[in-house]
Parts: structure tokens; C-alpha cells; sequence
């Protein structure tokens, strides 16, 4: 059965390299560097919420498109925004469900400036159809927040062919933001937020066999893909978009739609790998703490927003701050492979190889 969202007290700030202290790679330069500022605390935390990190931020004029907006962590991140005056487009595949959450989000923020449509990540058909009228209306987008995902799911393909989880998680979103890229690239202080996990620890990318036609098929494996696709895209991204800030964020465990295909089996190996992940990290925790969907959504929300992060450009982050090399992946680590340049270039050469096909 599930457990019980469990409260927990996490410190602010680990020791350890932070992400971009440890990123030192041909192509970023300085710019790209840790700024000396992050030798302090950070102000935010595992606790935080989207309503803390947001307190006195006025984002009135600014544009936002959010996939997965009909729940979780898409639909909090929306409120949120909404709250300090942003307009959002609220992206999802089930138009019913989509309209659900913008009366919700509405409910909480009557003067909400909400606009929806569909896109099913799926099906490469309809991420090029949205695409395409977007592009056609001439609107910019300041923030691309590539939210939308599955979760260790049964077997199966896209509509194009593709296994579900990297099919959906990261060919859906990397072709979403490639063709929305002109729309992007015009918008005030753009940034590509893109949702990773802890789950990148499981396992990197498989370059050879992304569809497990050599090898039998397990669901966190494929999830672990998939999620370590997503940074890597993050990563990728920072050196071939001048003046997008780009970015991959770990939300925590947080008890969404996103678990509906776990059933007791499938979760117990969660528990059993957020335990090993702490005790290798030497803490004393028992393994994984959960968090509410404010707290899980804060550092979304904190990396599409926060002034603090330029020059960050394609970092990792956890718990409203910048990822630590040798952390627990279950809170605020990383795992190497995330960082390598040279594979995050052969998962670009790749994907665009298999969207051309």
C-alpha cells in the first residue's frame, strides 16, 4: 500500500560540489560557471512551497506554457504562477480533464489569465499540430515548462512507434520544444524548465537499444532513461540556444497521477531504492520522505522565476537549489552520467535521427 506523506526537515544547503561547480565542460565558459554567491545557504529548502518561493514576485507580463497542466505538479505550478500575475497556457492531452483544472486553479485565483490547449506527447501528430498553431499566432513564450511525464508503466509504444516512457517523456517534449523554439527564442528572458528525476540514478540513456528491442523491459529502467534523457536534454540545450536559460529539476516525491501505474511490487522497489540511496549518502533518514504538491512544484516553479540562477545555464536542480555532486539522489544528488556533454550530444544526434524517420 502507499505510505503516508511523511514531514520532513531538510537542510537548506548540503556539503559538496554544487552542480554547476562540479560542470566544467568545452562550450559553456565563465558564464556558465557557479556564481560566488552559492557559497552561501540558499534561501529555500526541501519545506518550501511554490507560494515561498514566489512571496513578493511579480511576474505580470510574462508568458508561460506548461505541459500536463490537468494535474499534480502542471495544475500547482499554473495556480501558482497565476497567483503573481503570469498568463499560462495550460497544455494537457484529455481536453475535459484540462478544463477541470483551469476551474480549479480559477477557483483559488478568480482573476487567473489562463488559456488552454491540447497536446498529447504521445503522438507526434498532435505535439506538431499544437506547434504549428502556436508558431502561427505569433505569440512568445518566456518560459517553456516541459512538465508533462509517465511513470513506470506497463510495456507499450507510443503512437509512433517509440517506448512509452522515452517516447513520451523526452522525444514528445524534446520535438515540442524544438519546433517551439522560434517562440522562444523571442521571448523576454526565456527558459526551458524541464522535469527530471531522482530516478536519473537508476539508469543513463541507452543510446543502442532506447526500446528495449535487445533487452527485456523493466519500468524503473525505462523511467531511469527517460529521466536521465530529460537533463541531458536540459544540458544539451545550454550550449545550443544563445540567450535561453535552460534547466532539468528534480521535484521530489510528491503522491500524484504520476503513480498510477505503481502497484505494490513497483513501489515497494521505490522505498527500497530511496533506503539504499540514503544510506550510501550516510544518512539516517530511512529512506525516502515525501512531500505535498506545493512543496513538490516550488522548485519548478523557483527555476522558471528566480533571478538567482542566470548564469546556471542547463544546471540540475533539487530542493530550490542547485544540484551536489556526491548528494543522495533522493534529495539534492546527482549522478555523473547527467553531466556528460559527450552524451548529451549523441542523445540530441539521436532523437532528432528517430523524429526524422
Amino acid at each position: 500500500m502507499f505510505p503516508k506523506a511523511l514531514a520532513a526537515v531538510v537542510l537548506a544547503f548540503l556539503e559538496g560540489e554544487t552542480f554547476q561547480q562540479h560542470l566544467a565542460l568545452p562550450g559553456f565558459g565563465e558564464a556558465a560557471r557557479l556564481p560566488p554567491t552559492y557559497c552561501r545557504p540558499m534561501s529555500f529548502s526541501f519545506e518550501s512551497t511554490t507560494d515561498d518561493v514566489l512571496a513578493g514576485v511579480d511576474l505580470s507580463g510574462r508568458r508561460f506554457v506548461i505541459t500536463g497542466a490537468a494535474s499534480g505538479l502542471g495544475e500547482e505550478s499554473a495556480r501558482a504562477l497565476a497567483a503573481h500575475g503570469a498568463s499560462i497556457l495550460m497544455l494537457a492531452r484529455d481536453p475535459q480533464k484540462n478544463a477541470d483544472a483551469a476551474d480549479r486553479v480559477r477557483a483559488s485565483v478568480p482573476d487567473a489569465d489562463l488559456s488552454l490547449d491540447i497536446v498529447d506527447l504521445a503522438d507526434l501528430a498532435s505535439v506538431r499540430a499544437f506547434a504549428g498553431r502556436y508558431i502561427e499566432s505569433g505569440r512568445p513564450i518566456d518560459v517553456l515548462m516541459n512538465n508533462a511525464g509517465v511513470m513506470a508503466c506497463p510495456f507499450g509504444h507510443t503512437v509512433d512507434g517509440f517506448e512509452m516512457q522515452f517516447g513520451t517523456n523526452h522525444l514528445g517534449h524534446f520535438e515540442l520544444t524544438r519546433l517551439l523554439r522560434p517562440a522562444i527564442v523571442a521571448g523576454d528572458d526565456p527558459r526551458i524548465v524541464i522535469l527530471s528525476s531522482a530516478a536519473h540514478g537508476i539508469a543513463d540513456v541507452d543510446l543502442d537499444d532506447p526500446g528495449f528491442e535487445q533487452s527485456e523491459y523493466d519500468a524503473w529502467v525505462a523511467y531511469g532513461r527517460s529521466k536521465s534523457a530529460n537533463a541531458l536534454h536540459a544540458l544539451a540545450l545550454a550550449s545550443r540556444l544563445d540567450g535561453v536559460l535552460s534547466l532539468s529539476v528534480h521535484p521530489g516525491g510528491i503522491m500524484t497521477n504520476l503513480g498510477r501505474h505503481l502497484n505494490d511490487d513497483l513501489m515497494n522497489q521505490m522505498l527500497d531504492r530511496a533506503k539504499e540511496r540514503a544510506e550510501a549518502s550516510g544518512e539516517e533518514s530511512g529512506g525516502m520522505q515525501f512531500k505535498s504538491i506545493p512543496q513538490g512544484a516550488a522548485t519548478q516553479v523557483w527555476a522558471a522565476t528566480s533571478p538567482d540562477l542566470v548564469g546556471n545555464d542547463g544546471a540540475y536542480l533539487a530542493d530550490c537549489g542547485l544540484g551536489v555532486d556526491g548528494g543522495n539522489l533522493g534529495r539534492n544528488g546527482f549522478a555523473p552520467h547527467i553531466i556528460d556533454v559527450v552524451t548529451a550530444g549523441r542523445l540530441w544526434e539521436l532523437s532528432e535521427r528517430l523524429l526524422a524517420d
